[in-house]
C-alpha cells in the first residue's frame, strides 16, 4: 500500500473517531435530560467507547506498518539508483546494433571478382576428363575446424580518449563499434567460404573459396580469423578515409593486425588477451 493510500485510510478512521465523540456528547446530554433512561444511555456510551479504542488500535497498527515499510522502501529506491548508474554505464561501451550470427551461406551471391591466381591454376591443371577438371581441393587442417565465431573485442571510451586528435579525429565510440561488428560479419563469411565443399558453393563462389584456402593456409593466418581489404563494403566499415581511419585505430589499440599475400591485404581479427 502506497502512501496516499495510507493517508487517505488514516483520515477516514479520524473521522470515524471524531463522530463518535460527537455521539457521546449527545447521550452525555441526552442522559441529563431524561434520568430515567440514563441506564440504558451509559450502555450506549460503553458500547461507544468500545467502538472507538477498536479504532484508534487500528490507527496504531496502520502507523506501525507504514513507519516499518519506510526504510525498506529506502533501501529499494537506493538499489534501483546503483543499478540505473550500471547500466548507464554499460550502455557508453555497447553499440547501437549487434551483428546477426550468420548461420547460412548465400550460395548465389556473387563477391564481384574471379582472382587471377585461380584462373591460372585451372589452366595448368592436367586435362583428366571434364569431370576431374576442378577436384575439391584436400580438406583443411582440423585446427581450422575449431576457430569458433569471430571475436567482438569493442573498445572503450578511455580507449578511445586515449589516442592522439590527429587519430582519432571525428571517430566516435558508436562508429568503431559498429565497425567491429562489420569486421566479424567479413570474418564469419569467408569462413563459411573456406569450410564449405564444392557441391555447395555456386560455380561464382568456387575461386573465391579457393583463394581464401589458399590465404588461411599461409603461416600469418593459420587458424584465425580474417577478412580482406576488398571486403570492406558497409554498413559501417567501407573503404573510404573513415574505413581506413578506423583500421589505424584497431591496429594501434591491438583489435587487428595486417599482412599482405599476393595481391590481397588481409586484416586478421585478434582475440582478447
Amino acid at each position: 500500500m502506497d502512501l496516499k493510500q495510507a493517508g487517505s485510510s488514516l483520515d477516514s478512521l479520524m473521522s470515524s473517531f471524531n463522530t463518535r465523540i460527537a455521539e457521546l456528547q449527545e447521550l452525555v446530554i441526552a442522559r441529563n435530560m431524561y434520568p430515567a433512561s440514563s441506564v440504558t444511555d451509559l450502555s450506549a456510551i460503553d458500547a461507544a467507547l468500545k467502538g472507538m479504542e477498536l479504532q484508534v488500535q487500528a490507527i496504531k497498527d496502520r502507523l506501525r506498518e507504514e513507519t516499518e515499510a519506510i526504510p525498506k522502501a529506502k533501501k529499494l529506491i537506493a538499489a534501483s539508483l546503483r543499478q540505473q548508474k550500471k547500466l548507464q554505464s554499460m550502455s557508453v561501451y555497447v553499440p547501437s546494433h549487434l551483428p546477426e550470427k550468420m548461420t547460412t551461406l548465400n550460395l548465389d551471391g556473387d563477391r564481384g571478382f574471379v582472382p587471377e591466381a585461380s584462373r591460372q591454376q585451372q589452366r595448368q591443371q592436367p586435362n583428366l576428363g571434364s569431370s576431374k577438371v576442378q577436384e575439391e581441393p584436400a580438406a583443411l587442417p582440423k585446427e581450422k575446424k575449431g576457430r569458433g565465431s569471430p571475436p567482438l573485442w569493442y573498445i572503450t571510451s578511455g580507449e578511445l580518449d586515449s589516442l592522439a586528435s590527429y587519430m582519432r579525429g571525428r571517430l566516435t565510440l558508436e562508429k568503431v563499434n559498429a565497425a567491429i561488428n562489420d569486421m566479424a560479419t567479413y570474418a564469419e563469411a569467408n569462413a563459411q567460404l573456406v569450410a564449405a565443399p564444392k557441391k555447395k558453393l555456386a560455380e561464382n563462389l568456387w575461386e573465391r573459396a579457393l583463394e581464401l584456402r589458399d590465404i588461411a593456409t599461409t603461416e600469418a593466418v593459420k587458424g584465425k580469423h580474417f577478412f580482406l581489404e576488398s571486403d570492406m563494403k558497409g554498413p559501417s566499415l567501407k573503404l573510404d578515409n573513415t574505413g581506413k581511419a578506423i583500421l589505424t585505430v584497431l591496429r594501434h589499440l591491438g583489435r587487428i593486425s595486417e599482412t599482405r599475400i599476393g595481391h590481397n591485404r588481409v586484416i586478421i581479427l585478434l582475440k582478447l588477451q
